[in-house]
């Protein structure tokens, strides 16, 4: 039987403030990308997540971004690569300890938004993000946009791979995601949603907005958890890739390479 993961961006609230459903998230998604309090979340908030995602069986990992609160962490920074090596280090550290405070442990990390799209054509950014996973824990799985600069950092620094595809975003013909300035480049209805899943997982490829088939393998599948139609939509992706005979699973059961 064919495996895929579902992930989904969450703890992404700060102080007072709440965003995304994640709660009711957890019980869908199989592996959660937690924000660490620098395009969102705080150590409550992680701790939150954490505790939820372990009692729903949800692996767990470090979503690090720009030090970008107030631009949520989707406006694009120019910086040196050993300063991102830094700031990424910095934040897996620190959901390594909130996650050690719960009795968990952190199995992976994929860079947010900006920090995200930039790695991905950027192999400056994608291998200083990898050096930084490296040199905490060469064990923790890098999370990458199938054919992205960012997987070939993995390849490169022998890094675990989970090749990654969008459930929720529309794709530019070079298999890079659509800019969110672009209309319609968020995709909110869940039957789009489930068949555009259901082709990368089941035909591995992807169809671009403009209707290009590029093929890429693909590992774990994106939710945006912020999204207003998050929960629906990833609670009809998973239906439609079980209903497809896809088992749906946490990252750290996935045969990666």
């Amino acid at each position: 039987m064919t495996s895929v993961n579902l992930n989904a961006d969450m703890g992404e609230g700060f102080g007072a403030y709440d965003i995304g459903n994640d709660d009711a998230i957890l019980k869908i998604i199989r592996s959660a990308n937690i924000a660490c309090g620098f395009h969102a979340g705080d150590p409550l908030t992680m701790r939150h997540v954490i505790e939820r995602a372990k009692a729903e069986g949800v692996s767990i990992g470090a979503h690090p971004g720009f030090n970008d609160l107030w631009g949520f962490g989707r406006r694009r920074i120019d910086m040196r690569p050993d300063d991102l090596e830094n700031l990424i280090a910095y934040q897996i550290g620190a959901l390594q300890a909130m996650a050690s405070f719960c009795g968990e442990k952190v199995t992976h990390v994929k860079p947010h938004g900006a920090l995200n799209n930039m790695a991905a054509e950027n192999a400056d950014y994608a291998m200083a993000i990898g050096r930084a996973i490296k040199a905490v824990d060469r064990d923790l799985i890098y999370v990458a946009l199938s054919g992205s600069e960012m997987e070939k950092a993995a390849l490169k620094l022998e890094l675990p791979l989970a090749r990654e595809g969008f459930c929720d975003r529309q794709y530019e013909d070079d298999g890079n995601l659509t800019s969110r300035k672009v209309p319609g480049s968020v995709i909110k209805d869940p039957a789009v949603a489930t068949q555009h899943v259901v082709q990368m997982v089941v035909e591995g490829e992807i169809v671009s907005r403009t209707g290009k088939r590029i093929k890429r393998r693909v590992d774990s599948l994106c939710v945006h958890g912020d999204e207003p139609t998050a929960l629906a939509l990833s609670a009809a992706v998973r239906k439609g890739l079980e209903d497809a005979g896809v088992k749906v699973v946490p990252l750290t059961e996935m045969q990666l390479r």
